[in-house]
């Protein structure tokens, strides 16, 4: 079960990469950031409400968010402030790159979460599983590649460094998630890292974008408050995933960064972006060992 939760959370992740691609052109990315993450907060704000007015009505709904004291709010303000610095960079990648560049780099975060998932939870995968993950790390390494073919420095280009700095991040909160759904209910972590998203993004914006609003003004598009809806449904997904005892952060992971499959076909059909050929072979060789992966899965 946890595995096709999987897949759904990649395929909402990857509109959710469409939607910023469009949202940043020729607009600030502190503000476009907020607004989606504010987006994304609203979201979750009236079941906070009613959970602390109504909690003897809300216990028995869906969306209950259980109290939580003050060692927990910490622990996922510091997961808000972790994803808020991988946003940060990513989104500046995502606004100056093409798309079919990004969202290979970002596939290649399984690497870090996969090391570190051996290493802090002690996690074992069976054979068919390693040869799926090997398969697909490799398919995301060669993926990465591409881009020296359209002229990108790998070594001297700011935001492709960004990116690489972005997944890192985003990889260190993978493992952190785990942590943090094995003691805390999965309702209450959204909630408030989605809550606290939003004082982390704000200072970005008040002293970045703020004193120069007039050089960089916000021209409006639907898609900017729906990167945060997006990115909510995809997240809630994931993290009913992982909430499942016997899942792998490792594998869930992976899974996920098959949410690549979406922006490349934007990427190729929308914004006729280049070397799709040498990309397209790369993305059906990770194909395959995400199919090997969920075979060894079962």
């Amino acid at each position: 079960m946890w595995i096709f939760l999987a897949l759904l959370s990649a395929i909402l992740l990857g509109v959710y990469d469409i939607l910023k691609k469009f949202s940043l052109r020729d607009n600030p990315v502190f503000l476009v950031l907020l607004i989606s993450t504010f987006t994304g907060a609203l979201i979750f704000l009236p079941a906070v409400v009613m959970s602390g007015l109504f909690p003897e009505y809300a216990v028995q709904q869906f969306w209950y968010i259980a109290p939580a004291n003050i060692r927990t709010h910490g622990l996922i303000g510091v997961k808000s402030c972790i994803v808020g610095a991988s946003w940060v960079l990513s989104y500046y990648a995502v606004k100056y790159l093409p798309l079919t560049i990004v969202s290979p780099i970002r596939s290649t975060g399984p690497l870090w979460t996969l090391i570190g998932a051996l290493v802090i939870f002690g996690e074992r995968l069976n054979p068919l599983q390693w040869v799926g993950l090997a398969a697909s790390l490799t398919c995301f390494w060669l993926f990465s590649q591409a881009g020296r073919k359209e002229g990108f420095s790998f070594r001297n280009n700011r935001w492709i460094w960004c990116i690489y700095a972005g997944t890192l991040l985003g990889s260190i909160s993978g493992l952190y998630d785990k942590y943090l759904l094995a003691h805390y209910d999965r309702m209450v972590v959204q909630a408030y890292f989605s809550l606290y998203l939003v004082p982390v993004i704000l200072p970005f914006v008040l002293f970045k974008w703020l004193p120069s609003r007039k050089q960089q003004p916000l021209h409006w598009r639907y898609t900017i408050p729906l990167i945060g809806i997006c990115l909510t449904l995809a997240d809630y997904v994931y993290f009913y995933a992982l909430s499942f005892p016997d899942s792998l952060v490792s594998i869930v992971s992976t899974v996920r960064r098959c949410s690549v499959v979406v922006p490349f076909l934007a990427g190729t059909i929308l914004l006729h972006e280049k070397n799709i050929r040498r990309k397209a072979l790369c993305l059906l060789g990770m194909l395959i060992g995400i199919g090997i992966i969920i075979w060894g899965s079962k």
